[in-house]
C-alpha cells in the first residue's frame, strides 16, 4: 500500500500574516517604520590574510572574481575605503538627519577599527552582530560557528561596553538561528528577507522574533552597476518603495522599510548623494519612525508578547 512521505515543506510558512496583517501600532501612530542598517564589513572578509584560501569575490565592487590561494591588493583595498572613509561620510549623513540606525558590524572587521566603533556608539546607533566572520557559513562546522558566535560576542561587549542584542550572519548556516538561540541575549535576528513586519517563531521550545531584512531596497544592487548605476537610480527605487508602503499605512496596515547600506559602496561620493535625497524626502513627512532593530524589537515585545 502507498504511503505518502512527509512533506519536508510544511517545515515552512509560506502564509504569513495572509491577506490582514497585524497592526504594528508603531510609536505616534506612524503610517511607516524606516531602519537603515549599515554593513561595516572591511577586515573581517575572505583574505589569505585573516586564513581563508583565497580572495573576496562577493560584493568587492570591481569585478574581481575569488582569486584561490592568492591575496588581491585592489580587492582588499575596496574594503579598506568603507572602513578608512566611506563610514564616516555616511555617518556625517545620517547626522545631518539626526537619523540613528543599526549597525551591522562584523566584529573582525570592527576591532581592527576600533575609534569607529567607539562613534558609532557615542552617536547611538545600535551595534549589531554580523558575525566574527563575514563568510558563508552554509559549509561551516556546528562547533566552529557555535565558537563564532562566541568570539563576536566577546569582541562587540569590549569594543563597545555593551553586548549585541541582534543579530545577523547575512549568509547564515542550517544551524545558525539554533545555536543563537542557545548562546541567549539576543532580542531579535536578521536572517530573513520573508516580510515586512517583525514574526515571531519557535525555536526548540522557545520563541524567537525575527526582524526581517531586505536584499532588494539594498544599495548591494551598485556592484558592478548591477541595478543602480547613479545615486539617483538608489534614491528613485527606495522613494518608490517608501511611498508605496506609506501609502499603505495610511490605509490602515503599516509596514517596515528595512533599508541595508554598506560603507564601501553607498560611501562613495558619487552614490551618497542618493541618500541625501532619499533622506531629506523622508523627512518631509511627519508620519515617519526612525528606528534602530533594537527599538523595533522592543516595540513589538510589548505589543505582541510570548511566552
Amino acid at each position: 500500500m502507498y504511503e505518502p512521505k512527509p512533506d519536508p515543506m510544511v517545515a515552512r510558512d509560506l502564509v504569513g500574516y495572509g491577506e490582514f496583517p497585524p497592526d504594528p501600532g508603531w510609536p505616534g501612530g506612524a503610517s511607516i517604520a524606516v531602519n537603515f542598517n549599515l554593513n561595516v564589513e572591511g577586515g573581517g572578509e575572505a583574505t589569505l590574510v585573516n586564513g581563508d584560501d583565497g580572495s573576496e569575490g562577493m560584493l568587492n565592487d570591481i569585478g574581481v572574481g575569488t582569486k584561490p590561494g592568492q591575496r588581491s591588493p585592489l580587492v582588499e583595498s575596496v574594503f579598506e575605503f568603507g572602513s578608512r572613509r566611506g563610514a564616516w561620510r555616511v555617518l556625517d549623513i545620517f547626522r545631518d538627519f539626526s537619523v540613528q540606525v543599526s549597525v551591522l558590524a562584523v566584529a573582525r572587521a570592527l576591532e581592527q577599527n576600533p575609534e569607529l566603533a567607539k562613534a558609532f556608539v557615542q552617536r547611538g546607533h545600535e551595534i549589531v552582530s554580523h558575525g566574527y566572520r563575514w563568510i558563508d557559513y552554509a559549509d561551516v562546522a556546528e562547533e566552529v560557528e557555535r565558537q563564532h558566535i562566541q568570539r563576536a560576542i566577546d569582541v562587540l561587549t569590549r569594543l563597545t561596553g555593551m553586548r549585541p542584542v541582534g543579530w545577523m550572519t547575512g549568509r547564515p548556516g542550517p544551524n545558525t538561528r539554533r545555536l543563537l538561540v542557545e548562546a541567549g541575549g539576543f532580542l531579535y535576528d536578521r536572517d530573513s528577507l520573508a516580510d515586512e513586519l517583525p514574526y515571531w517563531l519557535r525555536v526548540g521550545d522557545r520563541p524567537h522574533l525575527v526582524i526581517p531584512y531586505s536584499y532588494e531596497a539594498n544599495d548591494n544592487r551598485f556592484n558592478e552597476n548591477s541595478g543602480f548605476s547613479t545615486g539617483d537610480d538608489f534614491f528613485s527605487y527606495m522613494r518608490d518603495a517608501f511611498d508605496v508602503l506609506r501609502r499603505e499605512g495610511q490605509k490602515g496596515s503599516p509596514k517596515l522599510l528595512s533599508i541595508g547600506l554598506h560603507d564601501r559602496l553607498i560611501g562613495r561620493p558619487g552614490r551618497c548623494t542618493g541618500l541625501i535625497r532619499l533622506l531629506d524626502h523622508m523627512r518631509s513627512f511627519e508620519d515617519v519612525w526612525f528606528c534602530r532593530g533594537v527599538d523595533i524589537a522592543e516595540h513589538w515585545r510589548g505589543r505582541f508578547p510570548q511566552s
